[in-house]
């Protein structure tokens, strides 16, 4: 019988995952990476005891320190906007999975990620709850070895699922925080980690027009408040250097062009542009064609239509259909 390694939460999805798992035939064992106190930990032990699988538990704080909390906070403070799970998964949570199916001589590992693997190849999941964005920065040895078996599923099926099986998880509510920030107050965490750039000037075609409360509180495509000449305006870009917010109409937040820096292929990488389609964040609306060529350290990304306010930080996906080609970190221009 083939083993798995299920990275287990103590929610639904991953409940779901393991027992699926199961009834396909495999050897199910569970992982909790403890990063969230005894609280979470405890229920994670609860699915695993319902489920009856047996649950491996790892304390990963020093590696979540190192891989995702630094450069979460470091790109806060070039007035990025950093996705901590993008920094997380190939780092830190399927790096954990894949050692301990090493040292559990396991076959596969698995999540509950709504994205789907095939021929060691991944792909996006159900449009309703595709994930496979999230996951654009794991290796091929990772892919090659990860099963997902929620990927054509939505999550009301699989909350529907969960009832059948009897898993007392069924109607736990998602969690949407970011794990190691329960409270969602991410500002408030910056500052307890480091000191943050104080007050500095809003900016609006090369004109002071206000004063901002700190460039770790605004994201690229965030409206600010209030009107300015009857008009909305949105920030366009964050200088950190300079400690300003630019603003800009909505009609100029969209480009054509993106810089991609840090580029991770799950193909092997092309020597010509390719043609592609790219996502710029993890929405489901704008998925425009595209081509993309490296140039030297950065992936060069031009669309056929305009996508709206790129973010710095924030990842440039590549996609050939349904496949995942690789993803990388917006650069500001």
């Amino acid at each position: 019988m083939k083993k798995v390694i299920v990275g287990l939460s103590g929610g639904v999805d991953s409940a779901v995952t393991a027992m699926l798992l199961r009834r396909q035939g495999l050897e199910v064992s569970g992982l909790y990476l403890d990063n969230a106190g005894t609280e979470a930990r405890d229920e994670a032990q609860r699915t695993a005891e319902s489920l009856g699988i047996p649950l491996e538990i790892r304390d990963v704080k020093r590696e979540l320190e190192e891989k995702v909390c630094r450069p979460f906070t470091e790109s806060y403070l070039r007035g990025e906007t950093p996705n901590p799970c993008i920094l997380c998964n190939p780092s830190v949570k399927f790096k954990a999975l894949m050692e301990t199916a090493e040292a559990m001589d396991a076959d596969y590992i698995a999540t509950g990620h709504y994205a789907r693997t095939e021929g060691g190849a991944l792909f996006k999941g159900h449009p309703a709850n595709d994930q496979s964005y999230m996951l654009c920065r794991l290796n091929r040895r990772q892919v090659e070895r990860l099963l997902l078996p929620l990927g054509g599923y939505e999550k009301k099926q699989v909350r529907t699922l969960a009832e059948k099986m009897g898993l007392p998880v069924a109607h736990k509510p998602d969690s949407m925080e970011i794990c190691f920030i329960p409270d969602k107050d991410y500002h408030a965490w910056l500052g307890r980690r480091t000191e943050l750039p104080g007050p500095g000037d809003f900016v609006f075609h090369g004109q002071v027009i206000g004063q901002h409360e700190g460039i770790c509180r605004y994201t690229v495509g965030q409206r600010r408040p209030g009107l300015l000449e009857g008009r909305k305006v949105y920030v366009s870009r964050i200088d950190a250097a300079h400690n300003t917010v630019e603003l800009a109409l909505w009609e100029e937040l969209f480009q054509t062009r993106i810089s991609a820096r840090e580029f991770n292929w799950l193909i092997d990488p092309p020597t010509e542009p390719i043609q592609a389609s790219v996502r710029v964040r993890h929405t489901k609306w704008e998925n425009p064609r595209c081509t993309a060529q490296q140039e030297g350290e950065w992936v060069t990304i031009r669309c056929d239509e305009p996508v709206r306010a790129p973010a710095a930080g924030q990842s440039a996906v590549l996609y050939d259909g349904e496949r995942l080609l690789g993803g990388g970190f917006i650069i500001q221009t």
